[in-house]
């Protein structure tokens, strides 16, 4: 039985391998189960045509279950196959906001997110999905190079 749950933000991109990785290393040794969420961006500032809306919310379905068949399936598997119990959420939303959400909703212990490595100017200015959720998550963020 697992004491603890971590939360993983997974966007399964070139070096999610390392902190899927890192995070059921932890885990095992904490005893912890594991919480894959991976959030698709979305802005509800656009204006749309009731017909937009319709095909929009259709699309979005397609878009959820295509990411966890995708994405979050086979993580989790890998999860599973590491001995760990886990579970998958896939929302749409704001990365931050939402992560942080789960997080608090799932009494997770600590929030695991891979380094962005970006330099972009909108990333400085803006800041990152990893330094958005050192900033606001009520649990301690681990941030994975």
């Amino acid at each position: 039985m697992t004491t603890e749950t971590f939360v993983v933000a997974y966007e399964n991109k070139e070096g999610d391998d390392g902190l899927l990785d890192y995070a059921i290393a932890r885990a095992k040794k904490d005893n912890a189960a594991l919480l894959l969420v991976h959030i698709l961006e979305w802005s509800p500032y656009k204006f749309l045509t009731p017909q937009e809306i319709e095909e929009r919310h259709a699309r979005r379905k397609q878009e959820l279950a295509r990411a966890k068949e995708v994405m979050l399936d086979p993580a989790l598997a890998k999860v599973h196959a590491a001995g760990l119990e886990g579970d998958c959420r896939i929302r749409y939303g704001s990365v931050v906001e939402l992560v942080a959400e789960i997080a608090s909703e799932a009494s997770a212990s600590m929030i695991f997110v891979g380094r962005s490595g970006t330099q972009s100017m909108a990333a400085r200015i803006f800041g990152s999905v990893p330094l958005g959720l050192a900033q606001v998550a009520s649990v301690p963020t681990v941030i994975v190079p």
